[in-house]
């Protein structure tokens, strides 16, 4: 019998804190927890969230995971951290937290964003020197907003860091960052893996922003041992390693095995993504695809949409439909939800790339007006989406025989077969379907392998813990596909008047 290597794998996501104990050993999840997180919104686009509440879930959450594995946490070996992207955390000179963290769902600093880009020279002059065109929601605004709107809080700015960044700090007392995550920031080169200095320099002049960035550390390091009081507060082993860590979809992508050309990856979450892997910065012209660094050593061509289980959610709210309701109402409408269309672009959208877009429902009659029909119309209008970014990654040369499917949206088989017909190509979802907390503890598993001397690949080690459900893998029809076709295109003449 091998020994146990346990790791502890946390995803701090915009609605709660997962954690997963994984044994690394046999490559299975052997418990998991999680906790809520509440949002700040205002009407102007505000979205933000009291970092205290991350430490609370993720103390509780841990305490949950290992309680369910029924597992000592002194004998968890290392800790693997993975954060939603793109959110602004800012301390002091003691460490302190100044104000709550903006996400990467804010638009407030559209308006500085705007501007950001503009100085960069538009989308063109942004993909040439950063690689990435810059878009609100990214980091480097909400630096500017904070200038601007909140100078007393930006003249004590002594670090800058992003949502696991900020819980790696807090678990080791050291800042810094990696290279996936870092790549979402807008003042990262995603070609040469360096800040650009000069972008901030050019925001304040003063060199308060370029003296509070993190050190850049490449995936498989650790950033240290975890501090004693953090490891009493959670109950777990004092040695154990803390992990680079990364941002939900750099974990999401090693969660599936999505380390290697060939594979993509979509997330059926608040928002929605779709990345594959590339071993080169094969930055596409279109601005839609962000070429960020994976946190496995390559790049992860990425699409986000604003909007996914977010604006499924709030159909689901107004009916006060359970989730099992809501799939029946779906499967009771057909293709096309009798010529209702929905744009969900509740908070703004970033692919298509329309910031300041509302919601809007089309094509209702007074015989199509159904509860059923708008229900399907969210989660068409929503996948619809992801089609049109999958469509600019294969335009850019990524290939795929399948396609994995994470997130809470995965775990509805009607949804699965919309997916399937919609983007006409088989899908299939891993068994841990919170991929992004198992790609943290597997990393985690990789850095610690690295600091014993090489015992295990990241390879080897996807191989052994990422399982795919095979009860789950869907099939497109045909004709599905062919009647969703003339649906798609309904909804890019809607998106076109826009």
């Amino acid at each position: 019998m091998t020994t146990q290597q346990l790791f502890l794998g946390i995803d701090c996501g915009t609605q709660g804190t997962k954690a997963i104990i994984l044994d690394a050993a046999s490559g299975q999840v052997l418990g998991q927890g999680a906790a809520n997180h509440t949002m700040i919104s205002g009407a102007n686009g505000r979205r933000e969230q009291d970092t205290q509440q991350w430490l609370e879930a993720f103390a509780l959450a841990t305490r949950r995971a290992l309680l369910a594995a029924n597992v000592d946490g002194q004998s968890i070996l290392g800790i693997g951290v993975s954060g939603q992207q793109h959110g602004l955390v800012l301390l002091d000179d003691q460490g302190q937290v100044l104000r709550p963290a903006k996400l990467w769902c804010d638009t407030e600093s559209s308006a500085e964003n705007d501007r950001l880009l503009n100085h960069l020279g538009g989308e063109k002059g942004s993909l040439e020197r950063l690689g990435v065109v810059i878009a609100p929601g990214y980091t480097v605004s909400k630096l500017l907003w904070t200038k601007e709107q909140h100078p007393e809080v930006f003249s004590r700015i002594a670090k800058i860091l992003l949502p696991h960044d900020y819980l790696n700090f807090w678990l080791t007392g050291r800042s810094c960052s990696e290279y996936g995550d870092a790549s979402g920031t807008g003042y990262f080169n995603v070609r040469s893996r360096q800040w650009d200095l000069q972008l901030l320099r050019d925001i304040d002049a003063s060199g308060r922003l370029q003296a509070a960035l993190p050190e850049l550390i490449d995936a498989h390091e650790a950033v240290g041992t975890i501090l004693p009081s953090i490891a009493e507060q959670l109950g777990i082993n004092p040695n154990a390693l803390v992990a680079s860590g990364g941002g939900d979809n750099m974990m999401g992508a090693i969660g599936t095995g999505n380390i290697q050309p060939g594979a993509i990856t979509m997330s059926l979450g608040s928002s929605g993504t779709v990345y594959a892997y590339s071993e080169v910065p094969k930055v596409s012209s279109d601005a839609s695809v962000a070429t960020f660094c994976s946190s496995s050593g390559g790049w992860l061509p990425l699409i986000c949409t604003m909007n996914l289980t977010n604006a499924t959610g709030a159909i689901r709210d107004l009916f006060k439909l359970d989730l099992e309701q809501f799939n029946e109402l779906i499967a009771q409408a057909p293709i096309g939800a009798e010529g209702v269309c929905m744009l969900p672009f509740f908070n703004g959208e970033r692919v298509p790339a329309l910031p300041h877009a509302t919601g809007s429902l089309h094509g209702l009659t007074l015989d199509n007006l159904t509860e059923a029909n708008l229900c399907r119309a969210a989660v068409e209008g929503t996948t619809f989406g992801l089609r049109y970014g999958l469509d600019l990654l294969r335009q850019n040369g990524l290939q795929s025989r399948s396609i994995c499917l994470i997130g809470g949206g995965s775990k509805s088989a009607v949804w699965r077969q919309i997916v399937a017909d919609i983007m006409n190509t088989p899908v299939i979802c891993t068994e841990q379907s919170e991929a992004a907390a198992l790609g943290a503890a597997i990393q985690a598993a990789w850095c610690k392998s690295w600091s014993n001397g090489h015992e295990d690949t990241l390879a080897d080690l996807c191989q052994r813990c990422v399982k795919l459900d095979l009860s789950s893998e869907t099939l497109p029809v045909a004709k599905n596909s062919a009647a969703f076709q003339q649906a798609y295109e309904r909804y890019q003449q809607h998106v076109a008047t826009l």
